[in-house]
């Protein structure tokens, strides 16, 4: 219907932008390649997990485990630790310290990596690891990580310091045979000797994202040990083997990691070329499970009909429903969409709560004190059905009620939204919203 809209208004504009946008596909070379490459390395992955530790799982989180295998095609595996990093500075301390520890190979697959003071601290160390002989790849999004990509110098000072580099998904249509150019990979993913990974929302920029709108950002990134590890590095070579055409095959890659945390922890990568919607399927299976209580967190929030309807179906059947928010985005289109279902979702005595100190960056899920999901997927039509994401589900109640103390801080910082005021509204800012809802697939 969005794209009914543009064309009827605007025929010829209309077309040549459907051309470009108006499908999730990918060119179909890459899809085949990559289906080529996923069933090869994962099948590799498949005879390694005979080793694993297959945790065992109560009543209410065994059907999401089946679930998210079955759409995921990533078993839930034991013996994982995580340590969860809210602040940026943080963040990036400690992946430089891991990288200045490194052995064999760092491999970082990023959507922004800025060639800015937090860029340059990153830069400098793969660069002072690659001196002592660590295999450094870096994988970046053509389009978040522009910046970086035109900065020949510092390519050069890639190139140079001995670190392979590829950039993902370029943006030239006609270098790309007119596929849809929107489509990004969006993962946020470091993997180190294959024993510690990073995933979650941050990018490699600093903390404001150069000063974009709505202030400060605020992240959550999860440093990650155990055989969850080994699943994350298939995803950073599945990426990488598609973009590149190198298939790594070193054993490093493929070491086994330790296995002594208690943590149950499952990959969810969401892969536009497949078309199965795994990250949503996921997150409404999850929303389905709980008998108590949800908290999200969420900067874009552009939901589509079967998410909306979850949310609503859990605060009807007396599930406590909490929905945190930034106050401000910097997507002012995807901020107005996105508040044309809030009044839906009060209604049905869902939880909406607006952050003040910044933007929250954040993306989260807890359910109940069984399970969590942390990654780089938002409650958008974009993270659910286009973009490359990647998510870890983590099952346990100590892992969900750490997750949790940190969106309750969020929580702490935020004014809940009143159905009364909300309602009450200028009409024409109501009408606004829902006008520019109608555009929500593309956004």
């Amino acid at each position: 219907m969005a794209w009914l809209i543009v064309i009827f208004f605007h025929p010829v504009i209309g077309m040549f932008l459907y051309i470009l946008f108006g499908s999730n596909r990918l060119e179909q070379n890459p899809v085949r390649k990559h289906a080529g490459i996923l069933k090869e390395l994962r099948g590799r992955r498949a005879a390694q997990r005979i080793h694993s530790v297959i945790p065992r799982v109560d009543s209410q989180e065994a059907p999401i485990v089946r679930q998210t295998e079955k759409i995921s095609g990533m078993p839930l595996l034991g013996g994982n630790d995580v340590r969860f990093i809210a602040v940026s500075t943080e963040f990036i301390d400690a992946l430089a310290a891991d990288i200045d520890a490194a052995c064999v190979h760092v491999h970082l697959l990023l959507y922004i990596f800025a060639p800015d003071e937090t860029g340059r601290r990153v830069i400098d160390a793969l660069l002072r690891a690659a001196k002592r002989g660590v295999k450094c790849r870096l994988l970046v999004d053509a389009l978040g990580s522009h910046k970086l990509l035109n900065s020949r110098s510092l390519l050069n000072e890639l190139k140079n310091g001995g670190i392979e580099f590829a950039s993902a998904l370029p943006v030239a249509p006609f270098r790309r045979k007119l596929a849809r150019i929107d489509l990004r990979n969006h993962r946020k993913l470091v993997v180190i000797d294959n024993k510690v990974a990073y995933t979650g929302s941050q990018n490699i920029i600093n903390a404001d994202y150069g000063g974009r709108r709505a202030g400060p950002w605020f992240d959550l990134m999860g440093r990650l040990t155990g055989p969850v590890v080994a699943d994350l590095q298939i995803v950073f070579l599945e990426d990488w083997a598609v973009e590149t055409g190198q298939q790594i095959d070193t054993p490093d890659v493929f070491a086994v990691p330790d296995a002594s945390g208690g943590i149950g922890a499952q990959v969810i990568d969401t892969n536009p070329s497949q078309n199965n919607d795994s990250f949503r399927r996921a997150l409404i299976a999850a929303i389905n499970a709980a008998q108590q209580r949800i908290v999200t967190t969420t900067p874009y929030f552009v939901l589509d009909e079967p998410t909306l309807l979850a949310l609503s179906l859990a605060a009807d059947r007396g599930v406590e429903v909490n929905v945190v928010l930034p106050l401000h985005s910097d997507q002012r289109m995807a901020e107005l969409a996105g508040r044309a279902n809030f009044l839906t979702l009060l209604e049905s005595g869902v939880n909406i709560y607006q952050y003040h100190p910044g933007l929250l960056h954040s993306k989260t899920t807890t359910v109940d004190d069984a399970f969590a999901l942390i990654g780089s997927a938002n409650l958008d039509l974009r993270s659910f059905n286009l973009d490359f994401e990647l998510s870890v589900m983590l099952y346990g109640p100590q892992v969900t009620a750490r997750l949790r103390e940190m969106q309750m801080a969020y929580i702490a910082q935020a004014t809940k939204v009143d159905i009364k005021e909300w309602s009450h509204r200028p009409p024409l800012t109501q009408y606004f919203e829902r006008a520019v809802a109608l555009l929500s697939p593309l956004l």
